[in-house]
């Protein structure tokens, strides 16, 4: 994986994991910002217990049930797999999607132990009763040095309002996989090697977690 997608994978884990309402309490906040501070009010908490955090697995399966509800996986994979995605077989979509999640997961829950102190301001959102699609903007807050823009591509999906794009200064987390995975199709000739390095990837990186923590 590219430095630069550690990099804003570090700090969506951070926002979604150790982010603190400023500026504006969770009752001025719109259903698509409330699902975003809903997340993040839950990791937030269980950060609070310093032995939970020494548990990679644990803190692995618990981000995995916070964030998921409050994120669209399912299109989020499509997009990041583009014009691959339809000549894709069934089988392989939904590989990808759970070696994809479990790499998303596998971040989040790795800068939900290392990143403290931050905070997060989320910025007026204007928008109609019927809209389906909306950005939420926020800014990353953090003693000593400039905020970061952050924002949050939202979609309501069966009535509950999920993210399906993260914006960090501009830089989307789908387009940039996108560029990542389509190249190592061209280079691995198919999907289905792409998806088996996602596997060995993922498998690896638990199984060095699990041995740190043991």
């Amino acid at each position: 994986m590219k430095t630069k997608q550690v990099t804003i994978f570090g700090l969506i884990a951070v926002l979604l994991g150790l982010m603190t309402v400023t500026k504006v309490i969770a009752a001025d906040l719109l259903p698509p910002q409330q699902a975003i501070q809903t997340a993040s009010a839950q990791l937030q908490q269980r950060l609070q217990d310093k032995s939970f955090t020494k548990d990679f697995a644990k803190i692995t399966q618990f981000v995995n049930e916070v964030i998921y509800p409050h994120t669209d996986f399912d299109r989020i994979s499509e997009l990041v797999l583009g014009k691959i995605w339809k000549t894709a077989t069934n089988d392989e979509k939904e590989r990808f999607k759970h070696e994809f999640q479990t790499l998303l997961v596998r971040t989040y829950s790795r800068a939900f132990v290392e990143f403290n102190d931050w905070s997060v301001r989320f910025l007026p959102l204007e928008m109609g009763s019927d809209d389906k699609k909306v950005i939420v903007k926020t800014e990353v807050l953090q003693p000593g040095i400039q905020p970061i823009g952050v924002n949050y591509r939202m979609l309501l999906s069966d009535g509950e309002w999920k993210a399906y794009d993260i914006m960090i200064e501009g830089v989307s987390l789908v387009t940039n996989y996108r560029s990542t995975f389509t190249n190592e199709v061209q280079t691995k000739g198919s999907l289905n090697a792409v998806i088996e390095g996602l596997v060995k990837r993922n498998a690896e990186a638990l199984a060095s977690k699990h041995e740190a923590n043991s």
